[in-house]
C-alpha cells in the first residue's frame, strides 16, 4: 500500500515539474508570435542605396520602392507654405521668382543667401552648404537676424537684403508706399531706392502676416542639403526644381562669364579634391580664364542635376509629393497653364491679372540685354533658341558630352543641324 502511494506521488511530482519547465517555453513562443504579427516582413534591401539615400530620410525608405512612412510632416498645420525655388545660374530663375514676387499673398525673398557667399568668399560652395541650409531654417521661421552674422559691424535694415529694390513687400504698404501690394508690375527700383530703411523686426512682422513665403537661390548645390528641412515639421519644405537645356545655360553663362567667374571657382573648389574634376580648375590655354571657369563649372552643374534626380526617384513618396520638376521652356512657352500648375502646388490662386503678366514677359522684344540678371519682358522662342545660333559646334558637343544623361532624362534631344561654314 505504502509503495502504490509513493509512485503516485513520484508520478505527480514528475507531472509538476514537467509542467514547470514546460510554461516559460510556451509563453515565450506566445511572445514572439505577438511580435512577429506585429512587425512588417523585412525587404531585402541594397547597400548602395542604403548608404546614398536611405539614411537621409531615417528609415523611411525602402528600396523595392513600395510605400514608404508617412511624412513627419503628416500632421502639420495647413496654415504657411514654404516653398524653395531650386535652380542654378541662368536658368531662368530670376523670372520663376517674379511670378511669386508678383503674388499678393507671396512673401518673397531673392537670393539671400547671396550674404554668405560674399561674406565668407573665398570659401568653397561645398563648406557653406550648411550656412546656407542654417539660413534658410531661420528666414522661414521669420527670423532675420541671422543675416547680421554676415553683416560685420554694420547696423543692418530692410536696405541691406540683397535684391530688396525689387522686392514687393518691402516697397509696398505698409512698409513704403513706393507699390501698392495688390497691383501686378514689376517693381520701379528709382522708386523703391527712395523708401525709408526699415527696421528687420518691422520686416518679420510683415513676413508672419503671409500665408505663402518662396526664397529663390542658386546656392545650394544638391538637393539632399535640403532634406532637413524637408523633415522639419515646423518648415515641412516643399521645392520646385527648376531645369534648362543644358546647351542654353551654357551660352547664357558664357554672355555673363565676367559676373560669374567667382562663383564658378566656388563651385569647382568644392569638388578639388576629386581626381575627375582637378583639371577643371586649370584653364585652358585655348580660351581665357574666365571663360575656362565659367564653362567648367557646366560640367559639375550636371553632376548635381543628376544627382538630384536619382535623389528624388529613390525618395519616399511624401518627399515626391512636396518636389515639382519645372522646365523652363515649358514655363515660357506654355506660361498659363505651367502658371496654374506651379500655384495649385503652391497652394495659391491665379488670377487674370498674373496671368497676363506672365504673358507678356514672355512675349517681349529680342533677348539680348546690356544687363543679363535684369528682369525685363522677352522673346520667348529667342531665349530657348539663342544657343543655336552663338555656339560653337565644338561647345555645342562639349556640353552634350558631359550633359547626355541629364539630357535624356529631361527630354531634351542632342543638336543634329550642322553649322553653314
Amino acid at each position: 500500500m505504502k509503495r502504490r502511494l509513493h509512485k503516485k506521488y513520484l508520478v505527480l511530482i514528475l507531472a509538476y515539474s514537467g509542467l514547470l519547465l514546460l510554461i516559460p517555453y510556451v509563453l515565450d513562443y506566445r511572445d514572439k508570435s505577438v511580435q512577429n504579427a506585429k512587425l512588417p516582413q523585412q525587404q531585402p534591401r541594397c547597400p548602395d542605396l542604403e548608404n546614398t539615400v536611405a539614411l537621409l530620410w531615417d528609415n523611411g525608405y525602402k528600396a523595392n520602392g513600395s510605400e514608404a512612412a508617412e511624412s513627419p510632416a503628416a500632421n502639420r498645420s495647413l496654415s504657411r507654405t514654404h516653398i524653395y525655388l531650386h535652380a542654378t545660374w541662368r536658368t531662368g530663375s530670376s523670372f520663376l521668382g517674379e511670378l511669386f514676387n508678383q503674388h499678393p499673398d507671396v512673401f518673397y525673398l531673392y537670393e539671400p543667401m547671396w550674404h554668405i557667399w560674399q561674406a565668407l568668399y573665398p570659401g568653397d560652395a561645398g563648406s557653406l552648404q550648411g550656412a546656407v541650409r542654417d539660413m534658410m531654417s531661420s528666414l522661414y521661421r521669420c527670423d532675420f537676424s541671422v543675416l547680421k552674422l554676415y553683416a560685420g559691424s554694420q547696423n543692418i535694415t530692410t536696405s541691406f537684403i540683397f535684391g530688396w529694390k525689387m522686392n514687393k513687400v518691402i516697397c509696398s504698404e505698409p512698409l513704403c508706399d513706393a507699390h501698392r501690394r495688390h497691383e501686378i508690375g514689376l517693381v520701379r527700383e528709382d522708386r523703391c531706392a527712395k523708401c525709408q530703411k526699415r527696421d528687420l523686426r518691422d520686416l518679420e512682422r510683415e513676413c508672419r502676416k503671409y500665408p505663402v513665403m518662396v526664397i529663390k537661390g542658386v546656392r545650394v548645390l544638391d538637393m539632399s542639403t535640403l532634406v532637413p528641412l524637408m523633415r522639419d515639421p515646423a518648415i515641412n519644405l516643399q521645392i520646385i526644381q527648376l531645369f534648362r537645356d543644358p546647351r542654353a545655360v551654357h551660352n547664357s553663362r558664357l554672355k555673363s562669364k565676367q559676373a560669374l567667374v567667382k562663383e564658378s571657382i566656388q563651385v569647382l573648389r568644392s569638388k578639388k579634391q576629386n581626381d575627375k574634376y582637378k583639371r577643371l580648375l586649370v584653364p585652358s590655354n585655348r580660351m581665357n580664364r574666365a571663360e575656362s571657369y565659367v564653362a567648367s563649372a557646366m560640367e559639375l552643374i550636371c553632376d548635381n542635376w543628376l544627382s538630384d534626380m536619382m535623389l528624388v526617384i529613390n525618395a519616399p513618396p511624401w518627399v515626391r509629393r512636396n518636389y515639382l520638376r519645372l522646365r523652363y521652356e515649358d514655363l515660357v512657352q506654355q506660361p498659363m497653364e505651367e502658371l496654374q500648375r506651379l500655384f495649385r502646388f503652391s497652394n495659391l490662386s491665379s488670377f487674370p491679372a498674373l496671368e497676363r503678366f506672365a504673358l507678356n514677359m514672355t512675349h517681349g522684344q529680342g533677348y539680348s540685354s546690356d544687363k543679363p540678371f535684369l528682369i525685363s519682358s522677352r522673346d520667348a522662342k529667342e531665349a530657348i533658341y539663342a544657343w543655336r545660333e552663338r555656339l560653337s559646334l565644338d561647345q555645342i558637343s562639349q556640353v552634350e558630352a558631359y550633359c547626355s544623361e541629364v539630357m535624356r532624362q529631361l527630354g531634351y534631344e542632342k543638336n543634329r543641324v550642322e553649322k553653314a561654314t
